[in-house]
């Protein structure tokens, strides 16, 4: 029996955590604030994913420190970051 790789690949969106809003707790960037691989405004996350990576300024985050949805990613406290900070948001999809 052949062995089959399962299709695995990637999609990034970034932006800047001044595109956020709320404060502390409820600090949440909305999808549309971000654009796509292409350079294009993204209108939504992936809904169905393996998983996803944060980077905030470049650097992997620990995965409890956020959580998404197809609209926004929720980053705790992030408010507290420059504003000008860059945010990438990998989902490997399969």
């Amino acid at each position: 029996m052949a062995i089959i790789k399962p299709f695995i690949t990637s999609v990034r969106f970034v932006s800047t955590i001044g595109a956020g809003t709320g404060t502390g707790a409820t600090f949440a960037i909305a999808a549309t604030a971000f654009n796509n691989d292409a350079g294009v405004a993204a209108t939504a996350f992936p809904s169905t994913y393996a998983y996803y990576n944060l980077y905030v300024n470049g650097i992997l985050q620990q995965g409890n420190t956020s959580s998404v949805t197809t609209t926004t990613i929720t980053i705790p406290d992030g408010d507290a970051e420059n504003g000008g900070t860059p945010v990438t948001v990998e989902f490997v999809v399969n």
